[in-house]
């Protein structure tokens, strides 16, 4: 038996003064920074490299629209890989601080 389960969507982030600025920016260095990453391997990537290349210049303009239009409905990327980062930070120091 197959079962599909909707769930409720997400509620509307809340609104403070930048946040258009501070997500329009955050659309934008995403995509650029794959874009950078893949222009700049040593190796050939054949066809590769160009459709990277091309997926994200277009979720750089889907993101990039909801973040200006939608900004209501618009998740940041940098948040969402921050706290995993910082995560590791965490146990990264506690690792040091442990007695050997």
């Amino acid at each position: 038996m197959w079962l599909v389960a909707a769930r409720a969507p997400l509620p509307d982030a809340p609104y403070w003064p930048g946040r258009r600025l501070f997500a329009f920016f955050d659309a934008m260095v995403w995509p650029a920074a794959w874009i950078a990453l893949v222009t700049q391997l040593p190796q050939v990537t054949g066809i590769v490299g160009p459709m990277v290349i091309a997926l994200a210049a277009l979720s750089a303009a889907f993101r990039t629209r909801r973040a200006l239009w939608e900004n209501q409905r618009y998740r940041f990327t940098t948040l969402r890989w921050a706290r995993y980062a910082l995560a590791l930070v965490v146990i990264g120091t506690a690792i040091k601080l442990l007695p050997q």
